[in-house]
């Protein structure tokens, strides 16, 4: 019970109850609009509908959007915890603290990726003279609000099950700074930078192509290579230390918090690279501004990874 006296574990668990209940709010609302919806009809009961349609989507529209701002700061409490675990050093032990750590972040990831593109699916609806895709939004929405109560219960879960008298594995462990994690695949480094670069090469060459169905596939290719290239490689530039192979350390102060940019650049580029298939599945229809900012967020992030590299040599005359 010690973690629920920490400042930011209240906090980022009153937020998730607000906006839980917000969301429940609207799963009601939104249950009762795809009973009664008739576009076509002129009655007082179909204008009642349309009023609390609009505020069914604004609710959702913020509580979906609060969503993605508390994903970081979800990040940023674990890493305050590690103070308070024993054996923990950063994010890394804390997530593992439990048997409920590491689904609760996949299936946070996963939210975050629905979530963007339940935002651009009301946006074309609501760009749209006759609303077209108005039920299919707040279906899906239904969907996305399943998802929603899983991780709710499994924030409370993982919270209350963390020890503060029991060890955990700290990042030296957990990701073999000992030596003891290979690259998947038995991959050399050289060659998880060779498909590293040529998976993003592929995606610029997609984007111009505007060819959704492969950068799809691609897109989640890289975003594995991606995470593997930056722990088995690019990461211990950042750190400067050929032997520290964490994801989660650069998200603290000591490295300038720059794994938020990293990782946010990472999830934001596969997630505009995928959007367009999802799209084509859902409505029938994709955006050309996906594609470019598919693009730009990738590139962001490979540039920020080879950059720590480059600056490292150009400053130590050395690789690590």
């Amino acid at each position: 019970m010690d973690i629920f006296l920490s400042n930011q574990v209240l906090i980022f668990l009153f937020s998730e109850t607000i906006l839980y209940i917000l969301a429940f709010v609207a799963f009601l609302g939104a249950v009762q609009i795809l009973r009664n919806w008739d576009f076509n009809a002129t009655t007082t009961k179909q204008y009642m509908l349309e009023k609390r349609a609009f505020l069914i989507v604004t609710i959702i529209l913020f509580t979906l959007i609060m969503k993605i701002l508390l994903l970081p700061y979800f990040a940023y409490t674990i890493d305050k915890l590690s103070v308070l675990i024993p054996g923990a050093m950063c994010a890394a032990g804390v997530i593992s603290a439990n048997a409920y750590g590491s689904p609760l972040l996949f299936l946070k990831i996963v939210i975050l990726f629905f979530t963007g593109i339940w935002l651009i699916i009301n946006k074309h609806d609501q760009s749209a003279v006759d609303y077209p895709w108005f039920k299919t939004k707040f279906r899906f929405y239904l969907f996305i609000f399943a998802l929603l109560t899983a991780e709710y219960i499994l924030d409370i879960l993982y919270f209350a099950h963390i020890s503060t008298a029991d060890v955990v594995q700290c990042c030296s462990a957990i990701f073999g700074i000992s030596g003891n994690n290979p690259i998947p695949f038995n991959l050399t480094v050289p060659l998880l930078l060779v498909i590293f670069y040529l998976l993003y090469l592929l995606i610029l060459l997609l984007s111009v192509q505007k060819n959704a169905a492969l950068l799809f596939v691609v897109s989640l290719l890289f975003l594995y290579i991606g995470y593997e290239s930056v722990v088995h490689f690019f990461g211990t530039y950042i750190y400067q230390i050929p032997t520290h192979k964490c994801p989660f350390c650069m998200l603290q102060k000591e490295y300038y918090y720059v794994g938020y940019l990293l990782w946010g650049t990472l999830f934001a580029g596969v997630f505009f690279g995928i959007a367009n298939f999802v799209l084509k599945l859902l409505i029938s229809q994709e955006d050309p501004k996906l594609y470019r900012l598919a693009m730009l967020f990738n590139t962001i992030f490979v540039i920020l990874c080879t950059g720590y590299v480059l600056t490292y040599y150009i400053q130590n005359g050395v690789w690590l």
